[in-house]
């Protein structure tokens, strides 16, 4: 199993770090600030659905709470700092096999005497409250004394913004610290408790000052002893659903007893087990010339489980998942189109879940829409707890121009209303959920297509959608854009084929949706096989765009241009052509596909993080392994290359989940068609084996691909009727294939 290594200490990544080597387990996220404190470190702490507003006419914010892992440590009255004495070795390790960080020092203090320091904490796997920390701490030339101080530190923001009114703070029987906080405008209540354990005699003293509870610990360092510190704590929030009629104050003191009893060690090995499971059922396995592609898939599948809140079907992922405040922890489109995938071919469950996130939030989408002048259900482009539309009026302000740009997507970026349905009948393909799809499924299908119907206008003889942003943001208020328009055609589409298989006699909406269905303008490849973004595209002038491809992501090219200039080029941040030839590819021939592709890449920059891995689906589906490899690669870099500030705010959520969809949905080419899970492999040279699992309608399947042999094993359920290069099979026990390609 890959780890994920930090080998020096460079304060540059100290919140890139931060991000990636993240602790959670779908209910928290830890980011992996270091425990002494640095002037630009952003610690932060998340749990999944705590949003509040700072004020009443700003977005809510996934609150940053109190943190429980700061120390203050001093050595002879020297404070313990990487950015003095002399660092001797350093090593900061994310073990993706059992969740635990783990960062061993070897310092020398500004007087000359060396300590060795290994700190480690982990976020519970098997038990979603609990966070447990343990510092082992070395003299090696001479007794030292060292005075720690930890505990609720209380005093963090969201960006400068507070969220929290502290309740109540307290020490219970002398060690246990506690701290009751409440959300200011949404009314959450959160409960943390700490306690600390010492292997040696501690001197210890508490103390509560400027919204911190403290613990100031003494201990006496004798040479090549080691001390150790465990520090066990707990959160819990009005929202949990296992709190079984406790407060989360009682819950919160009850739960920490029980735990530093057990100690740190006890139960990092119970989490352990909780993580071996995951992997055993899983991972995917590669063989690769290059070992980087295995770790980045590791790490993909790591944080996509500890950014999905599978406790409760109310909470959704963000588009940072837990690991920082990008986007103020607002939940996308990508949860649907980039996330939700890894799930509903691992553990369908979680995938239901997520669309009961949007289906309890239907009356506000349907709310959104009748405000908007709409029938049907609109869903916010940026979502929260509430359901109700959370995108900023403004974006920051250009520093070229010193003007605010005001944002258009809650506006005008509807397709994501079309990416929910779709995602709903993928669910249904796959699992075959009738009791799913008779109720929340063909509700959301239904009101989803009503919105479509009442979206179009008529216009010379035909049906157009007006007006709209598709996945390119670079684009913006356009007409007829392909992909909104081909998205809502299969959304009414849907809607009327299970209408027609549940016996629904909704016979108006049938009426206008066959009218909607054979009036709707879809634009079609012109002679030169170019499917047209939308209605201007074409036509707008194109510059040289090299320069901007060499530093995309930066968003550099709205330093030479304003977003208007951009918006009247042939400029794309990410393409909304390849995406739709990814989402609905029977509807396109492959040399249009392959026309299509080559031509929108050439005026793409790549500024968008999903970009490079759908582009890299469709390049291997088109037969250019290659160049598929190559977007896959860099797709892999959005987080874990070089580039220092990349992922400061938290992690791409959707590029991550992307990542998972390259290997599976293009190299290994999965795909379901006429109700049968269907494979073509296009293994990239570099690979000479790619192994995964996959759930589908109820059965296990493992699956080994190489140049030569397919191998799919039944690992439980019914058996299955697969497709492989266009030949069916029947899997009852394992089907092995040998395959025409290099």
């Amino acid at each position: 199993m890959k780890k994920l290594d930090e080998n020096t200490f460079d304060p540059r990544y100290i919140n890139k770090f931060a991000s990636l080597m993240t602790a959670g387990n779908g209910y928290l996220g830890l980011r992996a600030s270091h425990e002494e404190n640095y002037v630009d470190q952003t610690r932060g702490m998340y749990v999944a659905g705590i949003y509040n507003k700072a004020t009443a006419n700003e977005p809510s914010d996934l609150v940053n709470l109190p943190d429980m892992v700061g120390m203050t440590i001093e050595f002879d009255g020297e404070v313990f700092s990487l950015l003095t004495g002399e660092i001797l070795s350093y090593k900061r390790q994310l073990n993706l096999e059992n969740g635990e960080l783990r960062r061993d020092i070897l310092w020398k203090s500004p007087a000359g005497s060396r300590f060795r320091l290994t700190f480690q904490r982990f976020a519970a796997k098997n038990d979603l409250h609990v966070l447990a920390t343990k510092l082992t701490v070395t003299s090696l030339d001479k007794p030292a004394q060292m005075k720690i101080v930890t505990g609720i530190n209380a005093q963090q923001t969201n960006f400068g913004r507070q969220h929290l009114i502290e309740e109540k703070v307290r020490v219970k029987e002398g060690d246990l610290l506690q701290g009751i906080y409440k959300t200011t405008e949404s009314g959450h209540t959160i409960a943390l408790a700490a306690c600390c354990t010492f292997s040696a005699n501690a001197e210890i003293a508490h103390a509560s000052k400027n919204r911190q509870l403290l613990s100031t610990i003494k201990l006496e360092l004798q040479v090549d002893t080691p001390s150790i510190l465990e520090k066990m704590a707990v959160v819990f929030t009005s929202l949990d659903g296992d709190l079984r009629g406790e407060s989360p104050e009682v819950a919160s003191e009850a739960a920490l007893r029980s735990y530093s009893v057990a100690g740190y060690d006890a139960l990092l090995h119970k989490s352990a087990g909780q993580w071996a499971q995951f992997w055993k059922e899983k991972r995917i396995k590669v063989a690769s010339t290059r070992d980087f592609d295995q770790l980045a898939i590791d790490f993909s599948l790591y944080q996509l489980e500890i950014m999905t809140p599978a406790h409760d079907e109310r909470f959704s992922v963000g588009a940072k998942g837990l690991t920082g405040e990008g986007y103020k922890g607002h939940v996308f489109w990508d949860t649907e189109i980039f996330i939700t995938p890894f799930h509903l071919f691992t553990e369908p469950e979680k995938a239901r879940k997520l669309l009961r996130y949007r289906y309890l939030r239907l009356k506000q989408a349907m709310g959104k829409a009748a405000a908007n002048g709409y029938e049907g259900a609109l869903f916010p482009w940026e979502s929260a707890f509430t359901g109700e539309e959370e995108t900023p009026e403004f974006a920051a302000i250009n520093i070229k121009t010193g003007k605010r740009q005001k944002v258009a997507s809650a506006l005008a970026e509807h397709h994501i209303v079309a990416d929910i349905a779709y995602t709903v009948v993928k669910y249904y393909q796959n699992t075959l959920d009738e009791t799913f799809m008779k109720k929340e499924g063909l509700e959301l299908l239904k009101e989803t297509s009503r919105f479509w119907i009442s979206r179009a206008v008529e216009e010379t003889g035909q049906l157009v959608i007006k007006d709209v942003i598709g996945p390119d943001e670079y684009t913006e208020h356009v007409n007829n854009n392909a992909f909104t328009n081909y998205m809502a055609w299969f959304n009414v589409e849907q809607a009327l084929f299970f209408m027609e298989k549940y016996g629904d006699h909704d016979h108006q909406l049938k009426e206008r949706g066959h009218e909607f269905l054979n009036r709707l303008y879809l634009p079609k490849a012109n002679d030169h096989k170019i499917i047209p973004q939308d209605d201007t595209f074409l036509s707008k002038p194109e510059i040289d765009l090299s320069r901007y491809k060499k530093a995309q992501g930066s968003q550099g090219i709205l330093m030479d241009y304003s977003r208007q200039e951009v918006n009247e080029m042939q400029i794309l941040k990410q393409a909304d052509v390849v995406m739709l030839l990814y989402l609905l590819p029977d509807l396109f021939s492959q040399d249009v596909i392959s026309e299509n592709l080559h031509y929108y890449e050439e005026h793409t920059i790549h500024d968008s993080s999903l970009s490079k891995a759908i582009h890299a689906i469709v390049a291997a589906r088109a037969g250019d392994i290659d160049k598929s490899y190559e977007f896959f690669q860099e797709s892999c870099l959005i987080d874990l290359g070089p580039n220092p500030q990349s992922s400061d705010e938290g992690l791409h959520a959707a590029s991550l989940g992307a990542i998972w969809m390259a290997a599976i949905f293009g190299f290994a080419n999965v795909s379901i068609k006429n109700q049968r899970l269907s494979l073509d492999p296009k293994l990239p040279s570099e690979w000479s084996e790619l192994a995964f699992p996959i759930m589908f309608q109820g059965s296990r399947l493992h699956i080994a691909l190489t140049h030569k042999q397919a191998v799919i094993t039944k690992v439980s359920g019914d058996d299955v009727c697969i497709e492989l290069n266009g030949t069916e099979f029947l899997v009852t026990n394992k089907v092995e294939v040998e395959l025409q390609y290099i």
